[in-house]
C-alpha cells in the first residue's frame, strides 16, 4: 500500500532531528541523524510510501535541497518567520521536527524559493561581490572614524588615495594609531583588488544569459545592477504579478483595516472608510530594494523617460520622496514585465497604469 509519509527535519550543525507522521497524523518514527549526506540518504532509502519532506530555511537548506530533491516526492524549504506554531509551548529538536511535519500535513507552510541550476553561478558570484562591497565600505568607514577620533578633517575620497596617505598618517601623533591606520590601508587595498576581480567574474558570467541584454535596455539599469538582479531573482516567473515582486523588493504598501462591513436596512454593505497605510513591508530582499531605489534616485535627477515621469508626479502635487518611491515601483514593474515577455524597453510602458 502506497501511503503518504510526512517528514519534518530540524537541522543543526552536527545533527538532524527527524519526525515521521503517517497519513492519519500519527507519529510513526522519530530519530536523530548525523548531518552527513550518507546518513541522511540511507535513512530515506529505508522509508516506504510517498515521502513529503520539509525543513526550515537556514545554513544547510540549499545543501539538503540538492541532496533530497530527486529522492522524495515533495520537498519544501519553509519560511521560519511564518512558523508561529514552533514558538508555542515546549521547545526541543524533537518537538520542532514533529511540529514541522504537522504543519506540512496541514498545508500551513510558506515555501522559500531555492533557485535553479542555470543561474547558480551568477547567484554565488553576486553574493561574493556584494559581500566584498560591504567589507570594503566597512573598512573605509573605520579609516575615517579613526581620523575623526583625532579631530582630523577627512571629508571626501582624499584619505583613501595612495598619493595622500602619508599626509594623513603623519597627522596621527601616536605610533599605535599609525600602525592601526596602516593595517586598515592594507586591508582596504586587498579588498579593493578582490572586489575588482569579483566584479569582472560576475560581469563575464552575466553575459552568458540572454536576459541580461534585455534588462540592460532599461534606463539606469547598468551591468552591475543587472548582474545583481539576475543573481537575486534568477527567474521572473517566481512572481505571478508585479505586486508580489514589489513585496519581495520591499516596495509594497502594508495596510490595516478592521470592521470592514456593516448592516444597513438589513443588507450587508462594505464601509467606505479607507485602509490605514502602515508603510512599506519589512520582510524583503534588501539588495533589491537598494537597487531599485538607487536607480530611481539617479533617474529622478536626470533626463530621459524616467526623469519626465518623476517631474510629472511632482507637478501633480506629490511629495518628492513619494514620487521617488512611485518611480522605483514603476521601474520594478517594468523590469518584471520586460523579463517575462522577452521584449526590450519601450517608453510607452510609462503611459500605462501608474505604479
Amino acid at each position: 500500500m502506497n501511503s503518504i509519509q510526512y517528514v519534518g527535519l530540524d537541522v543543526h550543525q552536527s545533527t538532524v532531528s527527524v519526525a515521521v507522521l503517517d497519513d492519519n497524523g500519527k507519529l510513526a518514527m522519530q530519530c536523530v541523524l548525523a548531518t552527513e549526506a550518507r546518513a541522511i540518504v540511507d535513512f530515506f532509502r529505508g522509508l516506504r510510501g510517498t515521502l513529503c519532506v520539509t525543513l526550515e530555511e537556514g545554513t544547510h537548506a540549499a545543501w539538503l535541497y540538492d541532496l533530497l530533491v530527486r529522492r522524495v516526492a515533495k520537498l519544501m524549504i519553509c519560511n521560519p518567520r511564518k512558523n508561529a506554531l514552533l514558538k508555542a509551548g515546549n521547545k526541543s529538536d524533537a518537538i520542532d521536527a514533529r511540529k514541522l511535519a504537522e504543519l506540512l500535513r496541514a498545508g500551513l507552510l510558506s515555501p522559500v524559493y531555492q533557485g535553479q541550476r542555470s543561474t547558480a553561478a551568477v547567484k554565488q558570484l553576486g553574493r561574493s561581490y556584494a559581500a566584498l562591497t560591504e567589507d570594503t565600505t566597512r573598512t573605509m568607514g573605520r579609516l575615517k572614524a579613526l581620523y575623526r577620533s583625532q579631530a582630523i578633517a577627512c571629508a571626501g575620497q582624499k584619505p583613501y588615495s595612495l598619493r595622500h596617505r602619508a599626509e594623513y598618517l603623519s597627522q596621527l601623533s601616536e605610533p599605535g594609531l599609525q600602525r592601526r591606520a596602516q593595517r586598515l590601508y592594507q586591508q582596504l587595498d586587498l579588498l579593493q583588488q578582490l572586489r575588482r576581480e569579483a566584479r569582472r567574474d560576475l560581469l563575464l558570467e552575466c553575459r552568458k544569459h540572454r536576459e541580461s541584454q534585455l534588462l540592460r535596455s532599461i534606463p539606469w539599469l547598468g551591468p552591475i545592477r543587472v548582474a545583481l538582479l539576475l543573481a537575486r531573482v534568477q527567474t521572473p516567473h517566481r512572481f505571478r504579478s508585479k505586486r508580489q515582486f514589489w513585496a519581495y523588493c520591499g516596495l509594497a504598501l502594508e495596510t490595516r483595516s478592521s470592521a470592514d462591513y456593516q448592516m444597513v436596512n438589513g443588507q450587508l454593505q462594505r464601509r467606505s472608510k479607507p485602509a490605514f497605510i502602515r508603510g512599506l513591508n519589512l520582510n524583503h530582499n534588501h539588495d533589491l530594494k537598494n537597487l531599485f531605489k538607487s536607480a530611481a534616485t539617479t533617474a529622478s535627477s536626470s533626463g530621459g523617460p524616467f526623469g519626465s515621469f518623476y517631474k510629472n508626479l511632482l507637478l501633480k502635487g506629490m511629495k518628492p520622496e513619494l514620487a521617488r518611491l512611485t518611480l522605483a515601483r514603476k521601474i520594478a514593474a517594468i523590469t518584471l514585465h520586460i523579463w517575462k515577455k522577452g521584449e526590450p524597453f519601450d517608453a510607452e510602458y510609462l503611459k500605462l497604469h501608474a505604479a
